[in-house]
């Protein structure tokens, strides 16, 4: 068999095929992998003067092999690839050299076999005589309990179970044949399933005459379910036809099966019944009744420089904030949610927040307030969302709340009350209880070591949503993989929102072929939004960490959802939001011996000193797993290991035959998430539970507000409707590959009828290790709807193709909103099955529009600098369109985001772009536009802007990089703790929290590219009057005390003029 050669490297990706043959360093030399782009072919690549060179083999239509090779050389045919390998030994056969040294895999460290909860397993067989039973008498010796005797028969050992369960309120007919079975059907049966048959012919003997009369009964009752589901869904529902039919047409159905038939249409049937009783009194599960009752909140104002107490009444379903100076006293003064024009989040002050109201007609009022902390601003913001989406009128959303919780369950059944976990409560960044009872559009629920059945879990939690919104949510999707599984609901309102709906797994046990570690996946359409989640469960143990960079690897690859029309793209780029979650395993690095420091640091809420010696961060550091994705900052305990039944003491040691074994405190449980550039998503809690202690880990849940798009409607007149086409040009990549071949650049976007072929580029030289190559000339993309706002709502994904095999060599995205009012220069980072492989930059054009855009719902809370109290008078005459309400704070992980105005010196691409020094730069954005005006402006006054103090401006924290310290002008990445930690002790680490700033999508712009100061904080610089500014909002602030002082030497609120990215030549091949 070829996979037994060792030239055969199965489906290693296409840049580990390169670093073996760079490693090799023969010409000649040769490996073979699967294909990345056509299922059933193979790529053979072969080394020459430092390059790879790679051809595709082909199977036709008789499954006969042949190698792509030079024009003019006679295409040949092979049964087998051992044949095929054996004739390109020979020379002149059309490949650039003959294959010489075939490269041998690289050994893998053997797995140690983990505990594995199988699925429910055959007893082993039943051995009689006597020579059998010396035999495993001796295996036995051999084991770790050597001094055990030889187990019993499986016979004797299930009859004295039965003798030790009371059957004799059972009937007399059902005692003798258990008791028959288990004397000696049982060891027919298992030497049945030794031969080959695993049907267990006695076992089924005995439960169809056990279920005799069951069988009867279900014959005689399914005829009158199924005439009830007549009554109650006209005409019948093919769900039910299938269920007669199967059941009247094959006898040999097992009774499990028909029972399973009839419960899911006894559930139907009830189903039913509850919504067309529930429709005819007009009551939709509690959605439109006072669901959220009016909440009061205690603040502070500001007048005349004094300091007053008044309250806030939000009334979510009347549709009004009420001012009140007591708590009891009149609500005669209120703002109706239509006046209500915008929030104003402070930045410095995470407990103060502006209204803006409008008094009359085009006029203004800001009104400045203190809440007692910051969850309470956050849950009065949540509020009036809620309250503004409430009463919009719009016929379909702008933005959604999401749930995402994941819970190793441990194998045991769940307590009681869950519903903790659904409102967010616990530790870390946790929501008000004002807010708690505002039920999510979508509830995403993974769990690993699931012990209930599906239908049970599903039921558990849509019991505990009930009981916490009186909702009943529908049931989107559900996947299941042994005991990894994830469950989407949603609110009745949204059902026919959801189309495209797919559910997958992949495996990464033992060879890959045991699914007790892997994940299951589900994705959908909501509206016109794309939506893909994943829950997996990988390799567990702390020495185990590159296992679960290679599970990793393996599901982003093979996990299979999504629109089939993008195949060049994994899951990285298929969906406009991609949340990751589950029990991904990694631990923290430390020293068994540490554990009681661990534990100390962890009752002192010192998280961070342990965070930086988290396995995971250290891998997304080094961009090893995780690449781009983002993870809300950390401020809860570990979640594993706990004693059961308490939260108070960690089981780190775990007795085993082979000695003890240490499971430190980690955090396990993770939710990740990756969005398109400029797609607006915005974390607003991150945490675990305290109260439901059943497992030895917390349930982890984290809740987003997500913008999405719904069927475009043009507000412009049909028959002049904008035309124009959507213009990319100067393109120029550096991939990191030594492959000599050709390239050319693939678009593709739900905004085209079908992807488009840029021309071939023309390679050159760069670097060892990588290619330059440059497309010259324009593409003219033609989008189904020209309309300028609709476009800026879409992305252009691309794809970097070689022309000789067809495979990806790099992918990314481009927001068409950074392009939204001139010719936008971007940069944008490639990967590919989740690794660093290049960068492309260029230019894009958009059509040009005058019109107004629509606002969207996720435009109402913004994040702006505090004026001062008492700087604005009150009831100060203001149009919206000129009033600078907030500043422009754009995400700062995307560059380039809603800059509408080409004359601002700030905004020039060398004050975007961060400043790197080589090639080892980790901060090439993904998916951003840099935008370089074309016409540059006349205001430039310095490349180096200073604070007040006369400093060079500090640089924000990353989330996804680290911190950033200034030297001399540039800025670089802060060096993240060593990764090997076994060596020494916990050591207090010097660690930057990150303040946390508003964002669309956090993926991609890093490091220091953050948005200008706002102008009128320049000193000497004149204010201009600026438009109103397009903010993606901050997600809530953490507690002041968890922040951390400004560093000396960097002053606050700045920015460099820097140069732009260079590419990291993070896989040079030697």
């Amino acid at each position: 068999m070829f996979s037994q050669q060792p030239w055969y490297h199965g489906n290693i990706t296409r840049s580990t095929a390169e670093d073996l043959l760079s490693k090799a360093g023969k010409d000649g030399s040769f490996l073979l992998r699967g294909s990345e782009s056509i299922q059933g072919a193979y790529a053979l690549c072969v080394l020459y003067q430092n390059c790879v060179y790679t051809y595709r083999i082909l199977p036709n239509e008789d499954k006969k092999l042949s190698v792509q090779a030079s024009e003019g050389v006679p295409i040949r045919f092979f049964s087998v690839l051992t044949d095929l390998v054996e004739a390109y030994y020979k020379e002149n056969m059309g490949l650039i050299t003959h294959l010489q040294y075939a490269v041998q895999k690289e050994e893998e460290p053997e797995e140690e076999p983990e505990p594995v909860s199988l699925p429910p397993q055959l007893p082993p067989r039943n051995i009689t005589s006597n020579e059998s039973k010396d035999s495993h008498s001796d295996s036995s010796r051999g084991t770790d309990r050597g001094t055990e005797l030889a187990r019993p028969s499986i016979s004797d050992t299930y009859i004295q179970r039965l003798q030790q369960i009371d059957i004799s309120n059972l009937p007399e007919d059902h005692q003798k044949s258990i008791q028959e079975y288990f004397r000696s059907s049982l060891c027919l049966d298992a030497e049945q399933v030794q031969n080959g048959n695993p049907t267990l012919p006695h076992f089924k003997k005995l439960t169809q005459s056990i279920c005799k009369n069951l069988t009867s009964e279900i014959a005689r009752t399914l005829p009158s379910l199924e005439a009830l589901q007549k009554v109650l869904d006209q005409p019948l529902s093919p769900g039910a036809g299938r269920i007669r039919n199967q059941h009247s047409g094959d006898a040999n159905q097992s009774v499990a099966f028909k029972l399973e038939q009839l419960t899911k249409l006894i559930y139907s049937v009830e189903d039913k019944t509850k919504n067309a009783v529930f429709e005819s009194v007009g009551y939709d599960g509690g959605h439109r009744k006072s669901l959220i009752p009016p909440v009061t909140f205690e603040v502070k104002c500001d007048s005349l420089g004094i300091s007053n107490k008044m309250y806030l009444k939000v009334d979510v379903e009347g549709g009004k904030v009420y001012f009140k100076k007591s708590k009891d006293g009149p609500e005669d003064k209120y703002f109706v949610h239509n006046k209500i024009l915008q929030l104003v989040k402070s930045q410095k002050m995470h407990n103060r927040l502006a209204l803006v109201v409008e008094t009359e007609k085009e006029k203004t009022q800001r009104k400045e307030f203190v809440f007692d902390d910051t969850k309470k601003r956050e849950g009065f913001c949540q509020l009036l969302q809620q309250m503004k989406n409430k009463h919009s009128g719009k016929p379909e959303p702008d933005m959604i709340t999401i749930f995402v919780g994941t819970w190793n369950m441990g194998n045991a059944n769940p307590p009681q009350n869950i519903t903790s976990w659904f409102q967010s409560k616990g530790q870390g960044k946790t929501h008000d209880d004002t807010a708690s009872q505002i039920p999510h559009d979508i509830y995403v629920i993974g769990t690993q070591e699931d012990p209930l059945g599906e239908k049970d879990w599903i039921e558990t939690v849509r019991g505990a949503l009930r009981d916490i919104t009186n909702i009943s949510f529908k049931q989107i999707a559900t996947q299941t993989l042994w005991s990894i599984r994830i469950v989407v609901l949603a609110k009745p309102e949204h059902e026919n929102r959801f189309s495209h709906v797919f559910c997958d797994s992949v495996k990464t046990g033992i060879a890959n072929a045991l699914g007790n570690k892997g994940a299951v996946g589900v994705s959908f359409m909501f509206n016109r939004t794309s939506f893909g989640f994943v829950n997996s469960h990988l390799t567990s143990g702390s020495e185990k960490k590159l296992r679960r960079n290679q599970n990793f690897v393996s599901i982003l690859r093979f996990l299979n959802l999504g629109d089939k029309k993008v195949n060049p793209f994994d899951i990285t780029h298929r969906f406009t939001h991609l949340f990751w979650l589950g029990d991904l395993n990694y631990r923290v690095d430390l020293p068994a011996q540490e554990a009681e420091n661990i534990v100390m640091k962890i009752k002192q809420q010192q998280y961070q000193d342990l965070l930086a010696r988290d396995q995971l961060n250290i891998e997304r550091e080094e961009e090893k797993v995780f690449l781009d994705y983002v993870e809300e900052e950390i401020t809860f305990a570990p979640t594993y290991r706990f004693e059961r039944d308490t939260r108070d003491r960690y089981a780190y040691t775990k007795a085993k035959a082979t000695g003890t074994k240490y499971n430190l405190p980690s955090w396990c449980d993770r939710v990740l998430r990756k969005s398109y550039p400029m797609a607006h998503v915005v974390c607003n809690s991150y945490g675990c539970t305290n109260d439901i202690m059943t497992s030895d880990h917390s349930p982890v849940f984290a809740t987003f507000d997500v913008g999405v798009t719904s069927q475009f409607v043009s507000k412009n007149d049909l028959s002049k409707d904008a035309q124009g086409a959507i213009k990319i040009m100067n393109c120029v990549a550096v991939l990191l590959t030594k492959s000599k071949t050709k390239f050319f650049i693939e678009y593709h976007s739900s905004c085209l009828e079908k992807f488009v072929k840029s021309p071939e580029g023309e390679n050159q030289e760069n670097t060892e290790g990588s290619i330059k190559v440059r497309f010259s000339g324009q593409v003219e993309l033609t989008p189904i709807i020209a309309d300028p706002e609709y476009l800026l709502d879409q992305h252009i994904l691309i794809c970097i193709k070689s022309t000789d095999c067809d495979e990806s060599y790099g992918e990314g995205c481009v927001a068409l909103r950074s392009a939204e009012s001139s010719y936008t220069e971007f940069c944008i980072k490639l990967t590919h099955h989740g690794e660093r492989t290049g960068l492309l930059t260029g230019g894009i054009q958009l059509p040009k529009s005058d019109g107004k855009q629509t606002e969207k719902l996720y435009d109402f809370i913004k994040v702006g600098d505090d004026p001062g109290a008492g700087k604005g008078k009150s009831g100060e005459n203001t149009k919206m369109s000129s009033s600078v309400l907030a500043t422009d704070i754009s995400n700062p992980s995307y560059m380039g985001i809603g800059y509408k105005s080409s004359n601002q010196a700030d905004r020039s691409p060398g004050n975007i772009m961060s400043q790197r020094t080589g090639p080892t730069s980790k901060d090439m954005t993904h998916g951003n536009l840099s935008p370089k005006k074309s016409t540059p402006s006349p205001t430039t006054k310095t490349s180096n802007p200073l604070s007040e103090d006369g400093q060079p401006p500090e640089m924000f924290d990353n989330p996804l990089y680290g911190s950033m310290s200034s030297s001399r002008g540039k800025t670089k990445p802060q060096p993240s703790s060593a990764t090997n930690t076994m060596s020494s002790g916990l050591q207090p680490q010097n660690i930057t929290k990150k303040p946390v700033v508003p964002s669309r999508s956090e993926g991609g712009m890093t490091g220091p590219n953050r948005p200008p100061v706002p102008m009128k904080s320049r000193p000497g610089q004149p204010q201009e009057p600026q438009p109103k500014p397009r903010d993606y909002r901050d997600s809530s602030e953490l507690p002041s005390k968890l922040r951390q002082q400004t560093r000396q030497g960097q002053p606050k609120d700045g920015h460099h003029e820097t140069q732009q990215p260079q590419v990291k030549m993070g896989r040079p091949l030697k």
